[in-house]
């Protein structure tokens, strides 16, 4: 293909982004099933630009008069993120072959005028009705937050399956494939993988073998804080995709303790989560002696069926249980839990804003009165999921949302909901042995007491929003 042809194909993708609710990647996937001509590096090319519009749509619906389509975007990141001049861009539009057709007299003018002072919404690259949202949230701060947010590529996070193997194993597996693996600073068990090029990471054998999942730094964190122990009943109250799940159902694995040692003057090389070096001079595997009896009884509710099915071969694959039920559209099918969860998470229902680094398409899709409809339901959620919690039992409130609108005004409504309820400071959750030392000090600086909110731009994970809070004896 032509690099004209390209930018042809990149217009067409996004006016099909534009009107479907499919996540970019799916559309530009079928795009080249339908178009077979198209080469690894044309389909790159197409990507590539398709997602440089997405990340700086606010910019170019801006400068190019209010229009959305996917040629007026195309040419306006040719001006504005690509710098070319008039000239350049009229030679990639001459409309021979593939190529888009020659500029109208209205386009000419709109990439030679100048830019001039941009409205914060668009000088910050967020919705319109997102900004004041952050600007109550991050202060001075929200222009970095917002850029962090929407403008880089966000990398492959992977959680190791410690119930298998060990994170330095797997480091030792993904490097020997060719990657370039650098531990997660906050999860001790995370790895991180550069978004450029994108991995396969489920053609991987570590991925195939149940070694390693996808999954944020902040997301396996969120699991982390809610303080799972042994022989516990936990319910994972919005089980969804189901990388929380099985996080969880990690936890209740069997954990081997080996004999004592012998007293020796030589160091003792000690078994950890990261293959680490402890006690001794080199990383160890996990010691192959009988394992002590810790399990947890993991229950997973969703509302659609089929998001359960979709978690069950995972859930194999990670040689892990977990209970699946479905659960009713009234929050029916847990009385048998009622009272009885040491601890609930719910991971509700939100906007993703979060995600808006791996989906930035769906900025632009989200309308004032969605978060204002997922608001009231994360606030009808969190109440009937308060009901499994027992005396003494924990509950955790997640989002993967950076919109005020949701977590804190979600929070402060279950808390004059249910007085009841204590806070519970994060510091008092990071006992982990799966957060980092430099983690646990990072978490405890960000946290607001019971409430610790993730960005991109503070911690370098997806945005989250976590609450924590106890039911008293």
């Amino acid at each position: 293909m032509t690099p004209a042809a390209r930018l042809a194909a990149a217009a067409s993708v996004l006016d099909s982004i534009h009107h479907s609710r499919q996540p970019a990647e799916v559309v530009l996937k079928a795009w080249g099933a339908a178009n077979r001509y198209a080469g690894s590096k044309d389909r790159r090319a197409i990507a590539d630009r398709v997602y440089k519009v997405l990340r700086a749509k606010g910019r170019l619906v801006w400068a190019m008069g209010s229009r959305e389509d996917g040629r007026a975007l195309v040419i306006g990141s040719l001006s504005l993120i690509d710098g070319l001049s008039l000239e350049e861009i009229e030679a990639l539009h001459s409309g021979e072959g593939y190529g888009p057709r020659p500029l109208s007299k209205q386009e000419r003018a709109r990439i030679t005028a100048p830019e001039g002072e941009l409205p914060g919404w668009v000088a910050a690259g967020i919705p319109e009705f997102v900004l004041e949202d952050f600007k109550a949230t991050y202060g001075d701060d929200y222009r970095q937050q917002a850029r962090e947010l929407m403008a880089p590529r966000a990398p492959i996070d992977l959680r190791v399956n410690i119930a298998k193997t060990t994170v330095a194993a797997v480091e030792a597996e993904l490097i020997e494939a060719g990657l370039n693996p650098v531990r997660t600073p906050w999860s001790a068990v995370g790895l991180r993988l550069s978004a450029e090029p994108p991995p396969n990471v489920q053609a991987l054998d570590a991925f195939k073998l149940g070694h390693i999942e996808i999954q944020d730094e902040g997301s396996q964190l969120a699991c982390w804080l809610t303080g799972v122990t042994a022989n516990t009943t936990v319910v994972d109250y919005c089980a969804g995709g189901g990388g929380k799940t099985l996080g969880l159902a990690m936890l209740g694995q069997p954990v081997a303790t080996a004999a004592p040692a012998a007293a020796s003057s030589e160091p003792v090389a000690v078994w950890s989560p990261v293959g680490g070096e402890g006690q001794g001079t080199a990383p160890q595997a996990r010691p192959k002696t009988r394992a002590a009896e810790m399990g947890i009884r993991l229950f997973a509710y969703d509302v659609v069926q089929k998001r359960l099915d979709n978690i069950r071969p995972r859930l194999n694959r990670a040689g892990v249980t977990a209970d699946l039920r479905l659960l009713g559209q009234n929050g029916g099918g847990v009385e048998d839990l009622v009272g009885k969860a040491d601890v609930v998470l719910v991971d509700a229902p939100c906007t993703g804003t979060g995600t808006w680094r791996r989906r930035p398409e769906d900025a632009w899709r989200l309308k004032l009165s969605e978060v204002e409809r997922l608001h009231a339901l994360q606030v009808q959620i969190l109440d009937r999921a308060s009901a499994l919690v027992k005396p003494g039992g924990r509950l955790v409130f997640v989002t993967c949302s950076m919109l005020r609108a949701e977590n804190e005004a979600t929070a402060d409504a279950f808390e004059a909901n249910h007085p009841e309820f204590a806070k519970v400071p994060v510091a008092q959750t990071l006992d982990s042995d799966l957060i980092t030392q430099a983690g646990k000090a990072r978490l405890a600086e960000l946290a607001d007491g019971h409430r610790l909110r993730l960005s991109p731009a503070s911690s370098g994970t997806d945005g989250f929003f976590a609450a924590v809070y106890q039911r008293p004896e």
